[in-house]
């Protein structure tokens, strides 16, 4: 196959993340066949950029990769070892033309299929990054990083998986209310995991592109679902909040800004607005929980937005009660950093060094975190052998690029 224009290839990135899950839930639901859905989309994605670069862009292009998807997945069917009328006959009853397939006005059977991927059949330590994969797109190795698990190893705990939906028959559907209770945990930490695995990749006009935003937009349908569970309400409070702030991230020449010197001008006042409606109505219901908190954190930064200050004294209390009930290595060197400011910088690089965690040595922001306590502190020598080990574990070329500058003016 020639390789596509990139015009053509944009298109069908851009697809990618607004459909991808959409795409998947509709085609999986009828069987739960979560891998013949995947496929089935793949090929569909395969074909137009075969066929767009002759043809154009069709004028309603989700429409025409699920009717691709759909036929796909009808062929398979209707071979002589996979023959099932009954179910070819439902295939063929959702939407025959593509220009009937109207997104709008179809329901979103994304949230189903997170509920799906949280059944108690399913291994515990597999149902985030099932939702992860068939939900938001992302891919084996994407999860397999932020897992610290090796991608063969995920790739083969996460086709399991999928097999197993696929014998136990688990029905595709949003459970009743005291079912969901006990897998509404793993939806939420997919969620979040979707938009911590993509808030690198983050800056200015392609937020709404991005799967953070499919976060943001999965956090708001589950809010509606259960508009008085707190920990819900705390998550899309904190997905608000976060990205209210994602295009200041980086400057006009696409490089690294730091929080403290981001320009709260251009801070998105809607989604702060949004983001702290959100969390007052989560803290109303008086049971607190993690993702409240660090709803709480983010709006303590945001709210230099009105104060032009950072309330350090806040930020400690609530990033320790974070760390009393969610000890993550990224709650706890946030922790380090925001000592260094309250109890000053030996203190903060103290609680950096008392963190126990074998995978600190491979934690990037540990290692910034390290540079930048060294750098205030003038241990010069120290300090450049923390930038380049921070250099190393950095994907991001703006933050690369920020730390590389850093590096470079403390060696002039």
């Amino acid at each position: 196959m020639k390789e596509p224009p990139s015009s053509v290839k944009t298109a069908a990135s851009e697809l990618a993340h607004a459909c991808y899950g959409r795409l998947i839930a509709m085609l999986a639901s009828p069987n739960s066949d979560l891998a013949d859905a995947e496929d089935s989309v793949a090929e569909a994605f395969l074909a137009a950029l075969t066929h767009w670069p002759a043809s154009g862009v069709p004028r309603n292009p989700e429409a025409w990769l699920y009717k691709v998807a759909r036929n796909r997945q009808l062929n398979r069917l209707q071979s002589a070892a996979r023959r099932t009328s009954a179910l070819i006959d439902r295939f063929a009853a959702i939407l025959e033309t593509e220009e009937a397939l109207d997104f709008e006005t179809i329901p979103d059977r994304r949230l189903a299929l997170m509920f799906l991927c949280a059944h108690p059949a399913i291994n515990a330590t597999i149902r985030t990054p099932l939702m992860l994969q068939t939900v938001l797109g992302c891919e084996a190795g994407q999860i397999a990083k932020a897992f610290a698990i090796p991608k063969m190893t995920m790739s083969q705990r996460l086709v399991r998986a999928k097999r197993r939906i696929k014998a136990a028959r688990i029905p595709f559907v949003i459970p009743e209310r005291t079912v969901m209770a006990e897998r509404l945990p793993f939806v939420l930490e997919a969620i979040y995991g979707a938009y911590a695995i993509d808030w690198d990749g983050i800056s200015g006009p392609s937020i709404r592109e991005s799967l953070a935003a499919e976060a943001l937009h999965l956090a708001s349908m589950l809010a509606s679902l259960l508009p008085r569970e707190p920990e819900v309400l705390g998550l899309a409070a904190l997905i608000c909040l976060s990205l209210a702030r994602a295009g200041s991230r980086t400057g006009s020449e696409g490089g690294f800004v730091p929080l403290d010197r981001q320009d709260v001008s251009s801070w998105d006042r809607v989604l702060i607005q949004q983001g702290e409606a959100y969390l007052h109505r989560a803290f109303d219901a008086g049971r607190p929980g993690r993702f409240q908190i660090e709803a709480a954190i983010q709006s303590n930064h945001c709210a230099r937005i009105h104060s032009a200050e950072t309330d350090w004294s806040a930020l400690e209390k609530l990033q320790t009660e974070l760390v009393r009930i969610a000890p993550t290595l990224g709650a706890r060197v946030a922790l380090a950093s925001i000592v260094a400011e309250t109890k000053g910088l030996e203190t903060g690089l103290q609680v950096l060094d008392a963190i126990e965690d074998w995978s600190i040595e491979r934690f990037q922001p540990a290692w910034a975190t390290r540079a930048h306590l060294l750098d205030s502190l003038r241990r010069t020598a120290q300090a450049e052998r923390a930038y380049e080990k921070a250099i190393s574990l950095t994907t991001d070329l703006a933050t690369r690029s920020y730390l590389t500058d850093r590096l470079q003016r403390l060696k002039r």
